[in-house]
């Protein structure tokens, strides 16, 4: 077994303009990528195959609109794999950002973890805290935007984006798309915990958000 260490997760594209004070701290939604913003296409080896879901650029705008941090968060072991090197997702992040862009919505940053135990790709292959369902990227996301993570919430296509919510103490919400039908379906049965919320989709899942954020 690989020994646990505490490189942190990558951060690309902080965009807010400014940090919040300690003493203002914000919910912030934190969002799964593959399933959740983007089809889910199993290992994203090329960067023709993003394809972001019709509804996505309208749900992450509302959530802009009303001053909530938008944060991603996502596994990228096929660069431990030796799948795809680092740069594809960055390439990656950078297309979404630029399609979200061009329809008035903006990610404030993207976290992803590259690395997997065991991987054979030496510099990745490794067990760390930012490969979710660990909580590292919202610990970092966390300290870097003075985010109020009790408040917040998680947004994901899988069970695994649940028990990171879960571990945070954020408030979780699992999205029928990507894997999501499938392993609310066939999974649910065996969950310790359920997820506070089920939307259909991401759009769902901003409306939900919002309206329990008005209450």
């Amino acid at each position: 077994m690989s020994a646990r260490h505490n490189q942190p997760p990558r951060l690309e594209g902080k965009q807010r303009s400014e940090v919040p004070p300690a003493d203002s701290r914000l919910p912030a939604v934190f969002l799964d990528r593959d399933g959740t913003i983007i089809e889910e296409v199993g290992y994203l080896n090329h960067i023709d195959r993003v394809r972001l879901y019709p509804w996505s650029a309208k749900a992450i705008r509302k959530l802009n609109q009303a001053g909530l941090p938008v944060i991603v968060m996502t596994n990228q072991s096929g660069v431990a794999r030796g799948y795809f090197p680092e740069e594809l997702v960055r390439r990656v992040h950078q297309k979404i950002a630029r399609e979200l862009a061009a329809r008035g919505a903006r990610v404030d940053a993207f976290y992803y973890c590259p690395h997997y135990p065991n991987g054979p790709v030496k510099a990745y292959g490794q067990a760390c805290h930012c490969r979710k369902p660990e909580t590292g990227m919202i610990d970092e996301a966390a300290k870097r935007f003075k985010i109020n993570v009790s408040a917040s919430f998680v947004v994901g296509d899988s069970y695994r984006d649940m028990r990171m919510g879960f571990r945070a103490g954020a408030r979780t919400v699992l999205v029928m798309t990507g894997y999501g039908r499938g392993e609310y379906a066939y999974h649910r049965q065996r969950w310790l915990r359920k997820p506070d919320q089920i939307a259909e989709n991401l759009q769902d899942a901003a409306e939900k958000i919002l309206k329990q954020l008005a209450r």
